[in-house]
């Protein structure tokens, strides 16, 4: 038996169940079956059945061994595509770009040392899709290296893409921890973890004008802030080829004398705030009065001791309101401290307190709350009294809830309020270095044992954040993230607080997005 097919004219085909025998010279056919009924699928089932071969469910012809996650790395992969991240890296595909990019994606699903990256990548389809299926850690350590020769290239492709002349540049520095002995870059300095008594790495991190991140410089711990913008200004005009930036660094960052060194690059603009002292300065000098604000909350001043520059003096009585009560409150601990101090001298009969006793009990107590300079006391031998500087305090209320913007750029390039947009906008930056050492990425803690090894370490978490800052651009429909902020910042009011959009805040209260789909964090969409 067997099925054949026989060609109609005007019809669809027929389909029949026939047998052939032999008789003489002739073959005699005979039609068993009409099977034109029948699904395509079944027909040719049983033309394999009639030859002989063996038919078997669908479910038994395979067996599931082992199922690898995919989904978030496909994700991270299609992104790192889009971006052009792997061809900045390396032009072509290659061994080392295949562990970095690699690196990059475990680095954004489990952040872990890279001796555990090697473990962990094999348990998701990562070391399928770039072919790093037991891949020794030196070989990694190798590829380190070879980053770490091609990032000025990197980054001078991610700056040609992300800074525009005449546009924004957003500068800070930060510090993480070091667990070790051997890296010369750990020293000791001013640690923003508050891990005491460990050594720390300082580097400080460029964004463009929306905080996407373009670059990123280490220094040894003991390098102060202010000290680092030089290298900043020959980069952006030597290697990025912008004459004509604006800089925005933080009143620690663009100290006077930092500004006086940009002041000799004529092209190179800056945004930056002054200190309390020298908004005191401004207020007896008479240029800066309360009175000003009382119908606005933000105007342009200038001062003869500061030719060539723009003040933006702005008040926020929220922001005054918060400082008065944090002030009061540690008034108020303070002088705790030292009632019990006082009472305890007082008490002392037999064995008295000396004066030195009673200063370091008063040191440990102003050290811990900072609030010497609003304070006067009296220190003797079995004796100790204080009470409070009024003058001090309400100098300083004067100044609660006014900051002033600075900027050498003038009115027709950069208006008052785009300067005060442009200095709140080094909140990006911070929001590089909380993702770098949170849970994101966890750049810290550092245990490499070579310099080159520090280096490149940060240099990939810094990669590894540019893929997530475009990762949370795409899914902010899916994320508890104002989808209208990049726009609002441009045009909101520039010294009253933010305000969350209608959208995000029905999308928060359902924790739902409006078609229905559930609202996640960053990391659980990602691994969802």
């Amino acid at each position: 038996m067997y099925i054949e097919t026989v060609p109609n004219r005007s019809s669809p085909p027929a389909i029949l169940l026939r047998e052939a025998r032999r008789e003489g010279k002739k073959i005699v056919k005979r039609t068993l079956a009409n099977l034109s009924h029948w699904p395509g699928e079944q027909v040719e089932a049983f033309r394999l059945l009639l030859r002989g071969e063996r038919l078997v469910p669908a479910g038994e012809l395979f067996r599931i061994q082992r199922a690898l996650p995919h989904g978030h790395v496909e994700a991270l992969l299609r992104m790192i595509g889009k971006l052009g991240l792997d061809t900045a890296i390396a032009s072509k595909r290659c061994r080392e770009r295949d562990l970095v990019l690699a690196m990059i994606v475990e680095r954004l699903i489990h952040p872990r040392s890279k001796l555990a990256n090697t473990r962990h990548w094999s348990d998701t389809s990562l070391s399928e899709e770039l072919s790093v299926a037991n891949v020794d850690v030196d070989e990694v350590y190798d590829a380190l290296d070879w980053l770490l020769h091609r990032q000025n290239r990197i980054e001078k492709k991610l700056a040609s893409r992300h800074l525009q002349e005449d546009g924004l540049v957003l500068y800070d520095v930060s510090s993480s921890y070091y667990e070790g002995h051997t890296c010369p870059l750990a020293r000791r300095g001013h640690d923003r973890d508050g891990r005491k008594g460990l050594p720390i790495i300082v580097y400080g991190v460029m964004t463009n004008g929306q905080g996407c991140p373009v670059t990123v410089q280490v220094y040894p711990g003991n390098t102060g802030d202010p000290t680092t913008v030089a290298d900043q200004v020959d980069k952006l005009r030597e290697r990025f080829g912008l004459p004509h930036v604006v800089l925005v660094g933080d009143r620690g960052m663009l100290t006077q004398a930092r500004i006086d060194e940009l002041k000799n690059h004529p092209g190179l603009g800056w945004i930056s705030a002054l200190r309390s002292g020298s908004i005191r300065e401004l207020m007896k000098q008479g240029y800066l009065q309360p009175s000003l604000f009382d119908r606005q909350n933000l105007v342009e001043i200038r001062s003869p001791e500061f030719p060539g520059e723009r003040f933006m003096a702005c008040y926020n009585p929220l922001l005054a309101d918060q400082r008065a009560r944090k002030r009061e409150a540690l008034l108020t601990a303070t002088e705790t401290k030292l009632t019990a101090i006082a009472s305890e001298v007082a008490k002392r009969k037999r064995k008295l307190l000396s004066k030195d006793q009673i200063g370091v009990k008063l040191g440990r107590v102003i050290n811990r709350y900072k609030m010497a300079k609003h304070f006067e006391w009296t220190i003797e031998d079995d004796c100790f009294r204080w009470h409070r500087r009024k003058e001090s305090i309400r100098a300083e209320a004067e100044l609660d809830g006014i900051y002033v913007v600075r900027t050498s750029e003038p009115k027709a390039r950069l208006s008052a309020e785009d300067a005060v947009r442009g200095y709140k906008s080094l909140a990006q930056v911070e929001r590089v270095f909380r993702c770098m050492k949170g849970t994101d990425l966890r750049v810290r803690p550092i245990y490499h044992h070579t310099e080159d090894h520090v280096r490149a370490h940060i240099f990939l978490c810094l990669l590894a954040y540019y893929v997530e800052w475009h990762l949370r651009a795409a899914w902010a429909p899916l994320l508890f993230q104002d989808e209208e902020l990049p726009q609002a910042r441009q045009t909101r009011d520039a010294v009253a607080p933010a305000q969350s959009s209608a959208k995000v805040k029905a999308k928060k209260g359902d924790r739902q997005t409006a078609d229905g789909l559930a609202v996640h964090s960053f990391d659980s969409l990602l691994m969802h």
